[in-house]
């Protein structure tokens, strides 16, 4: 999978840091200070997803609380 620029994001994280591949996100303020990312599956990505149905995620929690996740394949879902 691979982050990918989309309409409406309007950040871009790791822009300068080489250990990390950036991260183009839509940052909405608040109370609950959304991200939202979008990542395109390759080929083989999409047959796995089809046949076996399943997506791993893995969040870096520096050892601090993990914050609440949330994946979908729709963006309106993502945009409350």
């Amino acid at each position: 999978m691979k982050p990918i620029n989309f309409k409406g994001a309007n950040t871009l994280f790791a822009k300068n840091q080489s250990k990390y591949k950036p991260l183009p996100a839509l940052t909405i303020e608040g109370k609950e200070g959304y991200v939202i990312s979008c990542w395109r599956l390759s080929f083989k990505e999409r047959l796995k997803v089809l046949f076996f149905g399943r997506v791993w995620l893995r969040l870096m929690s520096f050892n601090k609380p993990l914050t609440p996740s949330f994946m979908s394949t729709s963006k309106t879902d993502c945009i409350l």
